[in-house]
């Protein structure tokens, strides 16, 4: 794979820099987004000249989630075969398996946040090993309110009892700031410090040869493996088809982003939530 076509491959002092390139759509997920993050990942694993991989997003956001209206976000996408297509929720095991890979990096991956994170896009925050992001970031998985359960089920492992389930339960969005101080992210910085705190951090990281970042990041995952983390995050997988497919109102979202629109569908969705999500930042002039 010479050439992507909907992420950016760099690398420069020690770091490879993977950034997620569909500005026009707020970064969204399409499967050739994914299946390009994940080459790009062992592409920067096999590189012994690099030491950390920093997921980033171009324009507005990092990743306003999966992008539901495309044609190919479907099971047949991820399918094993005809027989294993739809029952055995192909689309959530295979952004689990995908989203698996940063977990499993042998090199620490940072995520780099600013602007919209929501439901799939904190997914790839979430299972990155150190999150840095804005203080005015829009963080949270609003899908949980009309469409399924997160395809990975990070919110038990990133946050105490009562605040994973306020964020899964009501799908509120928070900001980058509140985030930081609920511990889901390492650490939020304001709009005018944010690239220049990101680079120092980032720079002060890559000095560490490879070698012992991975030493490190394995001994820490062995940890949570042995907790259970990922027989757990398996474990959720018919909860998702279930709340995805085969739930008495399962399919409202879909019809009415059927009948009226994509975006009537997420208006019906958020209506209620507007005095309660983090607010938009305000539209600057061109």
């Amino acid at each position: 794979m010479n050439e992507y076509k909907e992420i950016l491959y760099a690398v420069e002092d020690r770091v490879a820099y993977i950034t997620f390139n569909r500005p026009e759509v707020h970064n969204a997920m399409s499967p050739t987004l994914r299946h390009e993050t994940i080459h790009a990942l062992k592409s920067a694993e096999a590189d012994d000249t690099v030491s950390v991989v920093v997921i980033q997003g171009a324009g507005k956001s990092f990743c306003s989630g999966y992008d539901v209206g495309a044609k190919s976000y479907d099971g047949k996408a991820n399918a094993i075969s005809e027989l294993y297509d739809d029952w055995t929720d192909q689309i959530n095991r295979g952004i689990l398996r995908d989203q698996l890979t940063i977990w499993h990096l042998l090199k620490p991956v940072v995520a780099k946040v600013h602007g919209n994170c929501l439901a799939g896009g904190t997914e790839v925050m979430s299972i990155c090993d150190i999150a840095f992001c804005t203080e005015t970031a829009r963080i949270g998985y609003p899908a949980t309110r009309a469409q399924a359960t997160p395809d990975l089920s990070f919110f038990p492992w990133k946050l105490p009892m009562s605040r994973a389930k306020y964020l899964q339960l009501t799908g509120n969005i928070i900001t980058g700031k509140m985030a930081d101080e609920w511990g889901w992210v390492t650490k939020s910085f304001s709009e005018d410090e944010f690239e220049e705190a990101f680079a120092r951090e980032v720079k002060a990281m890559a000095s560490i040869e490879p070698d012992m970042l991975t030493a490190n990041k394995m001994a820490l995952n062995q940890h949570y493996e042995i907790m259970g983390f990922a027989t757990a995050l398996n474990a959720v997988v018919p909860w998702h088809h279930a709340s995805h497919k085969t739930r008495p109102n399962a399919m409202k979202f879909r019809e009415i982003a059927n009948a009226d629109g994509l975006k009537a569908a997420v208006n019906w969705r958020d209506e209620p939530f507007r005095e309660v999500d983090a607010p938009r930042p305000p539209r600057k002039d061109k």
